[in-house]
């Protein structure tokens, strides 16, 4: 799949089938993941892949906001290690983990964790509690309901500016 096919495309994902992610396929997930670009080049990240069901249907009752997490054949957790700009690092690495994804069939959909979910995932998942969990990611291949025409974006006029914030931008 092209690469701006695959941006243009990809939804998030919250019903999963029920089929194994083979293992092929989360190492070229993995694989994304480790070559997206880091602060300084500094790479200050941990994945942890989750398949055992009875882990994912845990990870499922703890997270509250993706309890769909459950439902996942597969999972990686996110934790960044002394990162200077953990959210932005961690962001580029599951962006690149989802578009990997979705060009290979399956889908995601990003989980906030916080407070006491956080330190429960910790503990299960044996992180030490100095690295910063960012998310779980669950993993499968997609259910979508009704191919249509995708979700909505706003206008690029409305977004975009000519060398200066309200200037219109116009294209040769």
């Amino acid at each position: 799949m092209d690469v701006f096919q695959c941006i243009r495309t990809r939804r998030t994902v919250r019903e999963f089938t029920a089929e194994p992610v083979p293992d092929a396929v989360i190492h070229k997930i993995l694989q994304a993941a480790r070559w997206a670009p880091s602060s300084s080049n500094t790479q200050p990240w941990h994945f942890i892949v989750v398949k055992e069901p009875a882990t994912i249907a845990e990870l499922g009752r703890i997270c509250t906001q993706g309890a769909f997490i459950g439902q996942a054949p597969a999972a990686i957790a996110i934790v960044m290690d002394n990162a200077r700009r953990a959210q932005l690092d961690a962001g580029r690495a599951l962006q690149q983990m989802e578009l990997t994804a979705w060009s290979e069939g399956l889908g995601t959909c990003f989980v906030g964790i916080r407070g006491e979910q956080q330190d429960a995932v910790k503990a299960l998942l044996g992180i030490p509690e100095e690295l910063e969990l960012v998310t779980v990611l669950p993993f499968g291949y997609r259910i979508l309901r009704e191919p249509g025409t995708g979700t909505p974006r706003k206008p690029m006029s409305e977004i975009t500016h000519g060398e200066r914030f309200g200037q219109r931008l116009t294209f040769s």
